[in-house]
């Protein structure tokens, strides 16, 4: 029998800085809610302060993309049109999310591209979301959703994209969104997350001393390849659905849009392999790439029959070439190597360091 008995002190404050020695992570500076300072070391510290965060400069070279902005509201009282679901209604100009919170009430979040959003203050979005986003909502859901803009308590949030781009440095490591972000219109980032985590404390669970920064530095380089099967398919996968589900002037990318959502209307395999992707279930991103073709190979199918004139034809070429547009530059930024032959990579064999 093994007993294990573990100190854990639980502190509370906003961390102003990293503390740094010759290259090295010692600990943390941090403010209390009295505006005390106090400086706390570790043998490793874990960095995980969110999509926000101001200390990932120190650990990565983040390059940060906002597609689009949530506006949120809560819709009380109303059904959805299948009960206990998340919805995502494919509207003009990008997605709109419904899911229940609770038994009586429904968050939504309106996509709403760019980094700007109409004025909350003067009254510009509240006009916005009844001129132009109330039309194309469920029916079911308009009286509750006109009655949460008129009550004006409207939220709104920056969307972030950002590569996973670590610079590892000894007796530090960068978790969740601090490290790496996706858009958020899958729900993926706490599935990356939580992922992260289990990995870590895999890599983590054989060591008995953490005070070697270097060596535990090097060890844990194989963190950044080990968690990219998982990670750069959910990246990879909400990037690419958020542009296609995006409406778009060219027609090849609003027939790529019907085709993805005729695609997964199959049912069977056409709709449970994309899950199984989203959820983290298939870490295999050959797997995402071969659906995302098999789309936009049906979209050109749907174009071609019965008569493939030459317009169709056109558009279907356009399809193709639109998709790899859109699914490649994603793929580089996470990078091909790392995400499909992980094994290549040194890390990947990096052994625990001894005692």
């Amino acid at each position: 029998i093994h007993v294990f008995i573990y100190s854990v002190s639980l502190e509370q404050g906003s961390v102003t800085s990293l503390i740094e020695e010759k290259g090295t992570v010692k600990g943390i500076q941090y403010k209390t809610k009295d505006g005390q300072e106090f400086m706390a070391y570790a043998p490793l510290t874990i960095v995980c302060d969110g999509g926000f965060s101001n200390l990932r400069r120190s650990l990565s070279n983040p390059k940060v993309d906002v597609p689009s902005c949530f506006v949120g509201l809560i819709l009380e009282n109303c059904e959805l049109p299948h009960a206990n679901h998340g919805h995502v209604i494919i509207a003009d100009p990008s997605p709109i999310l419904f899911y229940p919170i609770s038994s009586t009430e429904i968050r939504c979040l309106v996509d709403v591209p760019g980094q700007k959003v109409p004025s909350v203050s003067n009254g510009e979005m509240a006009h916005y979301l009844k001129t132009m986003v109330a039309p194309q909502i469920p029916p079911q859901l308009y009286t509750a959703f006109i009655t949460a803009v008129n009550k004006g308590n409207i939220r709104t949030m920056t969307n972030r994209s950002m590569p996973a781009a670590p610079q590892p440095t000894p007796g530090a490591l960068l978790l969740g969104d601090a490290f790496n972000m996706r858009h958020p219109l899958t729900g993926g980032g706490m599935t990356v997350a939580l992922s992260d985590i289990v990995l870590l404390r895999d890599l983590l669970r054989p060591l008995h001393n953490l005070h070697d920064a270097s060596a535990l530095c090097r060890y844990l380089e194989s963190f950044y390849t080990l968690r990219k099967p998982v990670a750069s398919t959910i990246n990879t996968l909400a990037g690419a659905l958020y542009k296609v589900f995006s409406a778009s002037a060219d027609k090849a990318r609003e027939e790529m849009r019907e085709a993805c959502f005729d695609y997964l209307s199959l049912g069977g395999a056409f709709s449970e392999g994309p899950i199984s992707l989203l959820s983290g279930l298939n870490p295999h991103p050959i797997s995402l790439v071969l659906h995302f073709f098999a789309v936009a190979i049906y979209g050109v199918g749907r174009l071609l029959l019965p008569f493939p004139s030459p317009t169709r034809i056109w558009t279907g070429a356009r399809l193709i070439s639109g998709a790899s547009g859109i699914i490649f530059p994603i793929i580089r930024a996470e990078g091909v190597r790392q995400m499909f032959f992980p094994a290549t990579v040194p890390a990947y064999y990096r052994a625990p360091p001894v005692d």
